[in-house]
């Protein structure tokens, strides 16, 4: 049964190509003290690396240790470091969360793949080479193809899905993005921030200015930036995914896990009408939209989205 709900929120991002400082990541990987599980969070989770097939493959966990695990994809330009604090340490307060770079992406190794598909391959063999059964699984725009993908894949893997800022292939306006990004041009980091993520009313932009300073509070062992040729992969494979696709919303029909979709009212990479679409599609699905709210909309309603996303978990 669909629920559509829009929720007013009190109170890159994918869509933005770089991460503001690099550091060096830790190479240790033992097993947690009970300590370390307790303090460990988005600001002093330890960069641990796992071999998968070959590559070697950046993440941190957050939160706690048992229980089935949520699995961050980030979106196009994206890498550990690029997720807002207060929604990771918020999921983390319930559960256990995997942040990681996938093959190529900023720390982990390899070579970037062109396609989405390719890149829910190597997703899976993450999860696996960590020796994983089941988890759940978040993913933020282009994250959110993966993540389709992903769960359409290997649908015994996945528990529950939530998709953000996303939507299916061939989503509607999608084509435009060259355009979109053409038209930073010249703006500063947070700037083109702002602009991709959040609309331009005083509460959005504030919301996003706190995002952003949130964004960068972690100094110590911060990600590697995105290499051209990771970034440039990655756009192809956006724009790939962006081609018109008349079978996509009929494939979603698969797809018979629970799936949280979470929406901002004025998103300009990826309509709301994507949103609103898939949730027709999956008959085990829940719209949420929330209004004066861009691609980033659970940054800027960090706290309704934690919430939320919580209560579908926990179901």
């Amino acid at each position: 049964m669909k629920t559509i709900r829009k929720i007013s929120a009190v109170s890159l991002l994918c869509l933005t190509l770089f991460t503001v400082v690099t550091m060096s990541c830790s190479e240790e990987n033992e097993p947690p003290t009970i300590q370390e599980v307790q303090n460990r969070n988005h600001q002093n989770a330890k960069t641990q690396f796992v071999n998968v097939k070959g590559n070697t493959f950046a993440y941190r966990v957050l939160g706690k240790e048992d229980g089935i695990p949520l699995v961050l994809l980030p979106g196009l330009g994206g890498s550990m470091d690029d997720w807002d604090p207060a929604v990771t340490d918020g999921l983390a307060k319930k559960y256990k969360l995997i942040l990681f770079d996938n093959k190529g992406v900023a720390s982990s190794k390899g070579t970037t793949p062109n396609t989405v598909q390719a890149m829910a391959d190597d997703a899976i063999d993450f999860i696996q080479a960590l020796n994983l059964s089941k988890v759940n699984i978040m993913g933020f725009s282009m994250g959110g193809f993966v993540a389709q993908r992903v769960v359409l894949t290997n649908p015994a893997l996945v528990n529950k899905v939530i998709l953000t800022g996303t939507g299916p292939k061939g989503a509607i306006g999608l084509s435009d993005l060259p355009n979109i990004i053409a038209g930073t041009a010249g703006l500063s980091p947070e700037a083109s921030f702002l602009k991709f993520g959040f609309t331009a009313s005083a509460q959005s932009t504030a919301a996003g200015k706190a995002a952003y300073a949130r964004i960068q509070l972690r100094t110590t062992d911060r990600d590697l930036i995105l290499s051209d040729a990771a970034s440039g992969s990655q756009f192809t494979a956006v724009l790939s995914w962006a081609q018109p696709d008349t079978g996509a919303l009929t494939e979603l029909k698969n797809i018979k896990n629970p799936v949280l979709i979470v929406h901002g009212e004025n998103d300009l990479p990826v309509a709301v009408q994507n949103a609103k679409n898939m949730a027709q599609s999956l008959e085990n699905s829940e719209l949420v939209i929330f209004p004066d709210s861009g691609h980033a909309s659970f940054f800027q309603n960090h706290e309704a989205f934690v919430t939320k996303a919580l209560e579908f978990l926990g179901k």
